[in-house]
Order: structure tokens, then C-alpha cells, then sequence
């Protein structure tokens, strides 16, 4: 019987090495959809269309790359925000909250369009008491740069640019 059980105890002991070694090998959030928005990660310079400074943004990967966060700091002296982003595999799309230091926040949802991330809020009540829907994209362009075309709608059908950026790496 003695002979029995140590030979159970190592086979158990084997067993859970196997298990444990396989769960450390596996990345939750490295598949393609995980990594659809890492165009965005990086350090920016950020423009606007006529080429004035418009800020610095920081984009990195946390959480064990499961999470993109995003480090505003607007050329707007004290104006700063940060977004958490994440691919929700459950609804097979991408997430962001937005929250800066004015109190403001915005939650929007959506996926890759062609190589563009497109992100859309609900229709939303302003601060100004207008409802309106947010839409985000962020297209990848020449040179490793990267688009941030931020439009408004009060419809969900005329859209108006709220905030059009050119990211150039830092």
C-alpha cells in the first residue's frame, strides 16, 4: 500500500507541474483582437491639423498586456486625462473609459474598421445639456504615426469634428 501511495503522491505532484507550467506559458490577452489597437502604444507628439501643438500623449501596456492605458497632458495649461482600453472577449469588442481632471468622462465601445479602431458612445448628455454621440478613430498613417479623429453627433448621423490629431512618435 505504501508502494501504491508514493507513486499516487508523485504522479499528483507531475500532474500539477504540467498544469501549473501550462498556465504560465498562456497569455489571456495575446490574441489578434488583444493586440488590434497596439498601433496606439507608444510615446506622442500631438498636432493639430494646422500643426499647432495640441499635447503629449503616453500609451502603454499593462495588466499583463491586457490593458492599454492612455496619459493625456493637453499643451492647455492643467487640462490632463487618462483612458483605460481593453479587447472585452465576451462581447468581441474593444472598450474604452475616458476620465479627466475636469470631472468629465466618457465610456465608448467598438473594433477594428478597415485598420482604423472606431470607438462610439451612446448618445450622451453634455455638460452644455445637449445629448450627443461620441465617435473616436484612430487610423495608423505614414511613418508610425497615428490619427485621432474625434467627431460629434447629435443625430447619429451629421458628425462634426470635435478634436483631429496627428500622433508623431516622441
Amino acid at each position: 500500500m505504501a508502494f501504491f501511495m508514493r507513486y499516487l503522491v508523485l504522479f499528483c505532484f507531475g500532474l500539477f507541474t504540467v498544469q501549473l507550467s501550462i498556465a504560465q506559458d498562456t497569455c489571456p490577452c495575446c490574441s489578434e483582437n488583444h493586440k488590434a489597437f497596439d498601433f496606439w502604444v507608444g510615446k506622442w507628439s500631438v498636432t493639430n491639423p494646422d500643426g499647432s501643438y495640441a499635447g503629449t500623449n503616453s500609451i502603454s501596456k499593462e495588466e499583463d498586456e491586457c490593458v492599454i492605458r492612455e496619459q493625456w497632458t493637453s499643451a492647455t495649461p492643467g487640462y490632463t486625462g487618462t483612458s483605460m482600453n481593453y479587447y472585452d472577449a465576451v462581447r468581441k469588442q474593444w472598450v474604452q473609459l475616458w476620465v479627466d481632471n475636469q470631472g468629465q468622462s466618457l465610456y465608448m465601445r467598438g473594433g477594428l474598421v478597415n485598420g482604423a479602431m472606431v470607438l462610439t458612445s451612446e448618445l450622451l448628455l453634455g455638460t452644455d445639456g445637449v445629448h450627443r454621440y461620441n465617435r473616436v478613430t484612430w487610423t495608423p498613417v505614414q511613418k508610425g504615426k497615428v490619427r485621432q479623429h474625434w467627431e460629434v453627433s447629435t443625430d447619429g448621423s451629421n458628425w462634426t469634428t470635435a478634436f483631429d490629431g496627428l500622433y508623431s512618435p516622441i
